[in-house]
């Protein structure tokens, strides 16, 4: 209910209302601002209330372009993760939502850019029109002021052969908008999930778009095309009393009006609201640089079936917790590029290990290299908030689904550890593991875990420990045959191991009042590293088998990002 998640993620939810409280303010402010003040009286007279248009969001664009590169700094991230580590967990898990916020605010940066383009396009046309006109309007006499003197011109195209093209290729701000708006399209469009997960070069190498996208930033206000009245012209010269002067003036005038009003450049100031997160990511980069030069020992290299690789590596002061990523980069593969994989060994284990499946140009090179020797690995990280909360309940209800089985290796081994070291700070008694995948071709190795954990288990007596299930959503005829061949063998025919796969998708209410029946007084656990229509259901069935009576079953869910 949108309770519970108020009451899970209300540091999230006062992260999103200031931002948006900011930009509601900040577009309300300069709207009214610029369509009202006296200094862009005249300007108004020439481009009406698209200049409000114009410069509102120009503000609210400086504004998200500060925010954008702040949550991608993620040594900052870490570093204000360990500075609230006796912060209550919740709040340093939100630092885990950067990546979400970092897209809200980079389409809104698209969308004000849509209406900041549109609006000067207008304007574009109403300067050019008013340079053309003949009437002796005040648009068309503010127009012809540039033939008084340098500092007098308020429409910045002083000619008749002039086009809104021209002017968007030829002037400072025309040409930077153009190259600002074509890297932002790019950046936007290649950073899709399907672009990410197919061809994540491509997003990669757009995204460094970002460097032309702040040089344009920055450069592009330079010029000051936008005018306004000076502040000692609207004291000689003010616009509300003096207007009707300018266009009905004779030649001998001699009221105090008769002076011609000057203008001044709205100076440029985005680069007062970027220098700071600039700075600070520039020093993010040159300490992701000193953190890669570190060096990575690879102790083991295991070639899985279904082309997944497993690296098992030592680094000096490398300290891990269960649910955390790293960023591997492989310089005889590429220099610059950085992937992201979750850590699928246990704290307590003497290495850190990947498992690495073949998903793209970079993944296939990097396997067909180890495949013929092992060259230098750089690693960056570990990154991300511990997924400790497993830990906490007695009971806990695992439900990994597809890639999103990965953070549960480190998980099952580290209760494991804990388990057989008796660690005060495992609660733990009993856990269901739910694995849900189209086919166990790439998650063979996965299964080798899970089947060493069943032996190691029964070895010690403990073989109820742990009980999973495994839900084959996608097979086929061949596969159906081979399960009727060999129904009654100990161990299943897909997987090899002493649980049966089942077919089809589960049924949670069924698996939800199996647990509720055999634990009928626990707090139950609920987590899913898998898709968002998997995770309404489940918080569904949460809400559903946990009994009003709080001395009986409870069910919490539990979301993980990785």
């Amino acid at each position: 209910t949108m309770g519970n998640w108020l009451v899970n993620h209300w540091f999230s939810a006062a992260v999103l209302a200031a931002w948006l409280g900011i930009n509601i303010f900040l577009f309300t402010y300069y709207f009214l601002f610029f369509d009202r003040d006296e200094r862009y009286f005249y300007t108004r007279a020439i481009l009406g209330s698209a200049l409000a248009w114009a410069r509102a969001s120009a503000k609210c664009l400086n504004f998200n372009s500060m925010l954008i590169l702040l949550p991608i700094c993620r040594n900052l991230l870490s570093f204000l993760r360990g500075t609230c580590s006796c912060c209550r967990r919740t709040l340093r898990k939100q630092l885990d939502h950067n990546l979400t916020f970092h897209k809200l605010v980079g389409y809104t940066l698209a969308l004000l850019t849509a209406v900041h383009t549109i609006a000067h396009l207008f304007n574009l046309e109403r300067y050019n029109q008013s340079q053309q006109a003949t009437d002796g309007s005040l648009p068309a006499v503010l127009s012809k002021m540039h033939l008084q003197g340098s500092n007098k011109w308020l429409n910045p195209i002083h000619s008749n052969q002039t086009t809104v093209e021209y002017v968007a290729f030829t002037t400072i701000p025309g040409l930077t908008g153009v190259i600002i708006t074509l890297a932002l399209i790019l950046m936007v469009t290649s950073s899709t999930e399907f672009i990410r997960r197919n061809y994540f070069e491509l997003f990669w190498y757009t995204h460094h778009l970002f460097l032309i996208y702040f040089a344009g930033l920055v450069i592009h206000g330079i010029a000051g095309l936008v005018r306004g009245q000076t502040e000692q012209s609207m004291a000689e010269v003010p616009p509300h009393i003096c207007t009707e002067y300018l266009t009905q003036r004779d030649q001998n005038c001699t009221h105090d009006c008769c002076k011609d009003p000057e203008f001044g450049s709205i100076p440029a100031e985005s680069w007062k609201w970027v220098l700071a997160p600039i700075i600070l990511y520039v020093f993010e980069r040159i300490l992701r640089v000193w953190r890669a030069q570190q060096k990575v020992v690879v102790t083991k290299v295991v070639m899985h079936p279904a082309r997944v690789l497993e690296l098992q590596m030592l680094k000096k002061g490398f300290c891990m917790e269960v649910g955390q990523y790293i960023f591997v980069n492989c310089p005889a593969i590429s220099p610059l590029e950085w992937h992201p994989f979750t850590l699928t060994s246990a704290p307590e284990e003497d290495f850190f290990s990947i498992h690495i499946r073949a998903a793209g140009d970079w993944t296939e090179r990097l396997i067909d290299t180890f495949q013929l020797e092992i060259p230098r690995i750089e690693v960056d990280g570990p990154f991300g908030t511990a997924s400790e909360d497993v830990f906490q309940y007695e009971v806990a209800m695992l439900v990994g689904a597809g890639i999103g089985v990965t953070p549960f290796a480190s998980i099952l081994k580290s209760i494991w550890y804990k388990f057989q070291q008796a660690d005060q700070t495992l609660k733990t008694k009993k856990i269901y593991f739910y694995w849900l995948c189209r086919d166990t071709g790439a998650f063979a190795w996965f299964n080798d875990l899970l089947a060493s954990l069943e032996q190691k288990m029964a070895e010690s007596g403990k073989a109820d420990f742990l009980t999973y299930r495994l839900f084959l959503t996608g097979w086929n005829t061949s596969i159906a045959n081979n399960v009727a061949l060999h129904f009654d063998t100990a161990t299943d025919t897909v997987t090899g191991l002493r649980h049966k796969t089942i077919f089809g998708r589960p049924m949670w209410n069924m698996e939800f009042a199996a647990v509720a029946a055999a634990h009928p007084r626990s707090v139950v656990g609920v987590f899913l590293c898998g898709p968002e229509a998997l995770a309404k259901s489940l918080q569904k069935s949460c809400h559903q088998h946990s009994s009003l009576d709080p001395r009986k079953v409870k069910f919490y869910f539990n979301k993980e990002n990785f």
